[in-house]
Formats: structure tokens, sequence, C-alpha cells
């Protein structure tokens, strides 16, 4: 857990005790508290951007569909146009 062995956590438990002495179980629950704030936190900025993604993917797709049909329309028009007779030159 984090690069740390047995005996790192040992002596970081030990110097906790004697930091916060009987206090240590209130200490552990503000900070698990703290934690999972700040995870809910994350998670509803995270929520945030996949939204802001997914409108953003969508209003592509919409664009894209929007040019494909009016390069489409543009071709229909072209083709639905009157055109002239053919000039044959006279013989």
């Amino acid at each position: 857990m984090f690069g740390l062995g047995p005996f790192e956590m040992v002596v970081i438990g030990v110097i906790a005790v004697m930091l916060f002495g009987g206090n240590l179980p209130e200490v552990a629950r503000k900070l698990g508290g703290s934690y999972r704030e700040f995870r809910r936190g994350l998670n509803d900025v995270q929520q945030q951007f996949r939204v802001a993604e997914y409108e953003a993917k969508k209003t592509l797709e919409m664009d894209d569909k929007t040019v494909s049909s009016s390069t489409m329309e543009d071709d229909d028009e072209e083709s639905n146009e009157p055109s002239a007779p053919k000039f044959t030159p006279p013989s």
C-alpha cells in the first residue's frame, strides 16, 4: 500500500497513537468522512464532464447529418434543375 512495508506502517500507527491518543477513532472518522465527501465531489465533476462530452458528440453527429443531408439536397437540386436542350450545330 503506497509502497510502504509493514515496519513503516507500524511506525506511522505508533506516531498516530502518540499524537491523537484517545481521540484517534474520532480523528479517523472525520478523516474518512472528508475522504468520502471528496470522492463524491470528484464523481460529480466526472459525471458533469461525461454529460458535456455526450452532448458535444451528439451535437457533432447532428451537425454531420445536417451537412450530409444538405449536400445531398444540393445534388438533388442540381439534377432537378431544368436544362436546355443540347446544342447541335446546323449541318
